[in-house]
């Protein structure tokens, strides 16, 4: 399996980091903080770049507002040195659930279990 695994870091970005990333990271990179999903944030000496190497599958919706707010530039010290104050109605971060089994369903779709009755509808009937 290791094999596959480099084989697929070769070619791939979303099985991990690239094998290009991974030199990259390991020659240019200053490692700035971890989020609490385990995902890791870098810049370099002069901290004109930024980037983050995923804990497992690379789904941006997985990054938190404050450590995107840094990679984006929106403030210039990371969550690490300077956090947000967080406020009383903030919920925690949730990723993104498109396209999977917990993603939001409104009534009457066919993906509900039981899908809602509609009085409103009659269907057609051949005479």
């Amino acid at each position: 399996m290791g094999i596959l695994n480099t084989l697929l870091r070769a070619v791939t970005w979303w099985n991990d980091q690239t094998i290009g990333t991974q030199i990259f990271t390991w020659r240019k990179g200053k490692r700035v903080g971890e989020d609490d999903q385990g995902n890791v944030f870098y810049e370099n000496a002069d901290g004109s770049r930024r980037w983050v190497i995923y804990n497992g599958e690379a789904e941006a919706s997985r990054i938190a507002p404050e450590w995107h707010g840094w990679l984006h530039r929106t403030w210039e010290e990371p969550p690490t040195k300077a956090p947000p104050a967080k406020k009383a109605w903030e919920k925690p971060h949730q990723e993104n659930l498109t396209g999977t089994a917990l993603a939001y369903a409104p009534p009457g779709s066919i993906r509900r279990e039981e899908p809602k009755a509609r009085a409103d509808y009659e269907a057609w009937q051949p005479e």
